[in-house]
């Protein structure tokens, strides 16, 4: 008698777990994530600078998407190559730069790369410049 008891109870708990949910409680959540970078050039070709004379390289680019863009980190290749960045939020359809200051040593052809990281869940963003130090 005691195990029918047990039985009818779990038998009963077990029904009790299943629910049905009707269409209307459904609920889909769907996040758009558009927020964009669109670079005016990756690849800056600076031709000749001269020795031991920084030069400054600006790369431009244009938060196209939907939401504010933010630059989280900025790295040159070398330590001949300082980096500065807009720091504040770019709001979409707004401009900003990020800017590779060059102080060559050697004499002859170099190129460089500044590696650009934002909060768009992209991957980051490699940047060039290139040129020849006479």
């Amino acid at each position: 008698m005691k195990t029918i008891k047990i039985s009818i109870l779990a038998l009963s708990l077990g029904l009790m777990s299943f629910s049905t949910i009707t269409k209307s409680e459904v609920k889909t959540v769907t996040t758009i994530t558009t927020s964009s970078v669109s670079w005016k050039s990756e690849l800056i070709d600076v031709q000749e600078i001269p020795q031991n004379k920084p030069k400054s390289i600006d790369f431009e680019f244009k938060n196209t998407g939907k939401t504010v863009v933010i630059i989280t980190d900025v790295k040159g290749s070398c330590g001949c190559t300082a980096t500065s960045y807009t720091k504040t939020p770019i709001q979409p359809g707004a401009t900003a730069t990020v800017t590779a200051t060059y102080n060559a040593a050697n004499k002859g052809a170099f190129s460089k790369t500044v590696t650009v990281t934002t909060n768009t869940g992209e991957t980051p963003t490699v940047l060039t410049f290139k040129g020849t130090v006479i």
